[in-house]
């Protein structure tokens, strides 16, 4: 259980709550345990001697010893309720800072529906384990001690059947915890794909409409759910024929005080008061085993998911700032790629990029062109340091980005993607969010930037529009619209375009970059195109060949120079494509 041990310092700052929810629950079991000798006393003494008043007192001393042991069961679950759950909120907490510290390398081999299920079912399987661990797991032992004390107290001649059934009960326990730990960890697993599949179908159920395949999609559903439903019943088959034997333990073991505490009572060595408490403290003391081999069962639940939790908690980032990292950064925005080599598996990996070298001035833009898998959008992500490069370096003002914070290299490069995520709350606060301080008027210049002012009017609320999850309520060209003008209102020293205008059509395109063409001499721009028309006023054109560079120079000069290009570029003007340029 070591993995849930480390997790007990969330614990800490709740300690206070933690302690008092067993002490409270131990007054509740000392208050249970008086019931039976309570009860033994009203069966000889006042039944048995026709004392009506001993039994009218005793009646009222079982219910003030109820009450307080009530008092005592509410006091345990407050206190174990309240640092349960605060203790589980500080985990989600920190299990969530730890997902956004993450690298972007981490996060590819930690895919999103694992990550949904370790921050919420989890979470939970460790919370309610702490919980039962402040409740069952005092209850459990001082019940089952007391008892044992107390019956040996009662009836020390019937002692022996209690030695009997304690080790045919703890034999279940074990064999409950060993059989069904690593059906837990499969469980988890399985939770994984049926989170993975829910989601991959929710966000593409416009894709699965279009192709007319829900079918598929609910066969695909069904199933990883009879994968999960199958692997949850082989656990739960367990406790389903563990704990009925135990409870058949129990009950062989009432038939035999009965019978032979029946046989003392006619030889008139004990009383059917002894019998009845015997009885009500051996189901209790056997009772507390069940409730063990119960816990033990959440607790190895509990221990497959603390060690999925712990991996993500023990997980360290790939990109990491070096202890003397420039924290004070102001670049005018020369790039420079020197020899570079990426592979997004490290050095054991096939390499995307191989040996590219190539140098960009202040102001200028560069436009790189490929096939898909070229390697652009990993080249054009090495820029804010998203990936560490294998091979070689990439600079900004003879500055290794590798030797800047990363906080502050990103603040100084800003990324409009070509898949735009949006977040639910208003247009404005997503258009400033890598800006929250920005004005109305510099949200709003941003946007017709982008040409995005004109539609964002257009809607009743205007900038106060809520976006839907996703985007949902708005187009693609939309979308990526309001991404290039969230990714122009930092005002960066470079900017990359990473496709951002492939759902736009291409007038709209021509007004973006009539738009954009004196405000991107400002800064450095790296734009990521299908289009030819995207790139023929760029400074500088790099063309991608197998994660190389195959050519290099403006427009007119690769019409002459290279064939890739010029191969590119007369398939586009042969479909129409070029019609408007």
């Amino acid at each position: 259980m070591q993995s849930l041990k480390e997790l007990i310092r969330f614990m800490r700052p709740y300690r206070k709550w933690a302690i008092l929810a067993p002490l409270f629950m131990v007054l509740e079991v000392a208050m249970d345990l008086l019931q039976p000798a309570l009860v033994e006393r009203i069966v000889d003494e006042g039944i048995a001697n026709l004392d009506l008043q001993l039994v009218v007192n005793t009646g009222w001393l079982m219910m003030g010893v109820a009450l307080i042991g009530v008092i005592g069961g509410m006091g345990c679950t407050f206190f174990a309720v309240k640092a349960a759950e605060a203790f589980g909120a500080d985990l989600r907490g920190t299990l969530f800072r730890k997902v956004q510290s993450l690298s972007f390398s981490n996060l590819d081999k930690l895919h999103t529906g694992e990550l949904v299920t370790r921050l919420t079912n989890d979470v939970v399987q460790i919370k309610e384990v702490a919980r039962m661990i402040m409740q069952m797991m005092v209850r459990a032992p001082f019940t089952m001690i007391g008892s044992f004390a107390m019956a040996i107290v009662t009836s020390p001649k019937l002692s022996w059947i209690l030695l009997v059934l304690m080790p045919i009960e703890l034999v279940f326990v074990i064999f409950v915890v060993r059989k069904s730990f690593p059906l837990f960890s499969i469980v988890q697993k399985n939770l994984d794909k049926l989170n993975t599949v829910l989601q991959e179908n929710l966000m593409g159920v416009r894709v699965v409409k279009a192709f007319v395949q829900m079918r598929h999609e609910r066969n695909r559903f069904e199933t990883t759910n009879e994968s999960l439903k199958d692997i949850t019943v082989k656990a739960s088959r367990i406790a389903a024929v563990a704990m009925p034997l135990m409870g058949m333990a129990v009950n062989l073991g009432i038939v035999a005080v009965v019978w032979f505490g029946g046989i003392d009572v006619q030889q008139g060595d004990m009383q059917v008061g002894q019998i009845i408490a015997f009885v009500n403290y051996l189901t209790r003391a056997m009772m507390s085993l069940v409730m063990v081999a119960m816990l033990v069962m959440r607790l190895a639940r509990a221990q497959a998911s603390a060690i999925r939790v712990s991996e993500v908690l023990d997980s360290e980032p790939d990109i990491v700032n070096s202890p003397d990292a420039l924290t004070d950064f102001s670049p005018t925005g020369h790039v420079v790629f020197d020899n570079v080599s990426f592979s997004y598996d490290g050095d054991q990996g096939d390499p995307v990029l191989k040996g590219v070298s190539f140098d960009v001035e202040p102001g200028q833009t560069v436009a790189i062109l490929g096939t898909t898998g070229a390697g652009k959008s990993s080249l054009v992500h090495l820029i804010p340091r998203f990936y560490d490069v294998t091979g070689g370096c990439v600079t900004i003002d003879g500055v290794d980005v590798r030797d800047v914070n990363t906080d502050v290299l990103r603040r100084k490069v800003s990324v409009a993607l070509q898949e735009p995520i949006l977040f639910t709350g208003t247009i404005r606060d997503n258009i400033r969010y890598g800006r929250p301080e920005a004005s109305q008027e510099e949200v709003e210049h941003a946007a017709r930037m982008a040409q995005a002012h004109d539609f964002i009017i257009s809607f009743p609320e205007g900038y106060d529009t809520e976006v839907g999850q996703r985007g949902v309520n708005l187009s693609g060209g939309q979308k990526q619209r309001l991404s290039i003008a969230r990714a122009l209102l930092t005002k960066p020293a470079v900017l990359v375009l990473d496709d951002s205008t492939s759902s736009v059509d291409v007038e709209t395109e021509g007004r973006i970059q009539e738009a954009l063409a004196s405000f991107m001499k400002e800064m450095t721009s790296f734009v990521i195109a299908q289009r030819i028309s995207t790139v023929l006023n760029a400074d500088k054109i790099l063309v991608l060949d197998d994660g190389m560079v195959a050519a290099e120079g403006t427009h007119d000069e690769l019409l002459d120079s290279s064939p890739i290009y010029r191969e590119i570029f007369e398939s586009q003007l042969s479909n129409g494509a070029m019609a408007n340029v």
